[in-house]
Parts: C-alpha cells; sequence; structure tokens
C-alpha cells in the first residue's frame, strides 16, 4: 500500500506575492530614508546652533552647518526662533514630496525643536 506523503513549502503565487510586497515596502524605504536621514542632520544643526546669540546669527550659523551637513530641504529663514524664559528655542516645519508611481506620491511631514538645555 502506497503512503501518502504530503509535501510543505509554499507555492510560486505564494512567493512571486511575498516578492512585490517587498518590492514595494523595499521601494518606499529607499525614497525616504535619505530624507529621514537628513531630519535627523535637521535637529542635530539646530541643537548645535540654537545658542549663538541674535536671531539673525543663529540663522547664519544654520545656514553654514546646512552647507557642511549638505542639508537642502530647509534654510535659516525658515526657522522659528522664540525666546521660553531664559532659553532660546529654533523650531521647524517643511514636507518633502516623491513620486512613487503613475498618480502615486509620497508626502512626509517633518516638524521639530531644539532640546532644552546646554
Amino acid at each position: 500500500m502506497a503512503v501518502k506523503s504530503r509535501q510543505r513549502g509554499i507555492s510560486i503565487v505564494t512567493l512571486i506575492f511575498i516578492l512585490a510586497i517587498l518590492a514595494a515596502v523595499g521601494s518606499i524605504v529607499l525614497k525616504a530614508l535619505p530624507s529621514a536621514l537628513e531630519y535627523q542632520a535637521v535637529l542635530k544643526a539646530v541643537n548645535r546652533v540654537k545658542n549663538e546669540g541674535t536671531p539673525a546669527l543663529v540663522r547664519s550659523a544654520f545656514d553654514r552647518a546646512a552647507s557642511i551637513d549638505d542639508i537642502k530641504s530647509i534654510t535659516g529663514k525658515d526657522l522659528t526662533i522664540a525666546k521660553e524664559g531664559e532659553e532660546t528655542v529654533v523650531s521647524f516645519s517643511y514636507t518633502k514630496e516623491f513620486h512613487m508611481f503613475g498618480p502615486a506620491w509620497l508626502l512626509m511631514k517633518y516638524d521639530g525643536r531644539s532640546r532644552p538645555g546646554r
């Protein structure tokens, strides 16, 4: 008497589906990752220049840091500089759009402010 053995694994259709999902997620990550890294550079630059003195000096120091760190999404004139008590607070907000395919776009909104202290 023959014993039926059951094969295990995934079918080719399932494999293609999984690869398509991974390719779509990979495409989004490849487009969004440089923008997220630039956001981190903006945060670092804002924290570095917040104690430069007057708003004009803070803006010019940020522009110098932006040229060094290759920040292109925001400039010193886009910064909002305010005093909270004795501390200078620098905040910013900007958006980035990425064309994905056809009519689909990825919109990323960034918002940040300097850390308190130092």
